[in-house]
């Protein structure tokens, strides 16, 4: 489990394939506490959560399964590319975002970035099948990144990216078209799935089970 508080940038050293795999060695800052990680413990690159299988004095190696490879950014990254890094939360670590599994929900593409005061705001379209996890004021998390929604609009969405986060992460450099890993509110997922059980749908990958009516029906009114 993660909190979507980026730690360091690390940058792309390595990148190897291996049967259909994909091998990468990633460098990390003086700011980031590698000491800390042990072989088999998690990092989230971008996000993504990965299993750390070599490490040294400033780098770590993971494997990157081809599922992750397909679904995620990860595929499409290269030698030099910057990367949003968080290790694994401790029982003593602060959830100064909301709780974040590593696992990708889907692929999102920014629209339209525009300065907002001393933050810029940026609009992503995002998949359709997302949409009902998706609400203005709820948590989403972008390539690793626990962020809030300002605005839901059918399969696009508006956050605010304030001074400190453009300085620590890797999202001043995106630019209108590029790619980002989305994990949506872990919470809204598992509330859906307790739901449909608790209403004895047979089909629980059917969204249609979830309406205005069957919230209504277990007490989730608009105020």
């Amino acid at each position: 489990m993660f909190t979507g508080i980026i730690q360091s940038v690390g940058r792309i050293e390595r990148l190897e394939p291996r049967d259909g795999d994909m091998y990468v060695v990633v460098t990390v800052t003086s700011d980031f506490s590698i000491n800390r990680a042990r072989l088999g413990d998690s990092i989230a690159v971008n996000g993504v959560c990965l299993t750390v299988v070599d490490k040294s004095i400033n780098s770590f190696a993971a494997d990157i399964s081809k599922e992750s490879l397909e679904v995620t950014t990860l595929g499409k990254l290269g030698i030099g590319s910057r990367v949003n890094l968080e290790q694994a939360l401790t029982l003593n670590t602060p959830l100064g975002g909301h709780l974040v599994s590593g696992h990708v929900d889907g692929l999102g593409r920014l629209l339209k970035r525009q300065p907002d005061g001393r933050s810029i705001r940026l609009q992503f379209d995002f998949p359709q099948a997302l949409t009902r996890y998706i609400a203005a004021k709820g948590s989403i998390c972008v390539d690793g990144v626990s962020l809030t929604v300002n605005k839901v609009e059918n399969t696009r969405f508006e956050i605010n990216i304030v001074p400190h986060t453009l300085k620590g992460t890797i999202i001043d450099q995106y630019r209108e078209g590029h790619l980002v890993n989305l994990e949506v509110d872990l919470i809204a997922r598992y509330l859906e799935r307790l739901m449909i059980a608790r209403s004895g749908a047979t089909n629980s990958n059917n969204p249609s089970n979830v309406d205005q009516a069957f919230l209504a029906r277990y007490g989730f009114t608009p105020d």
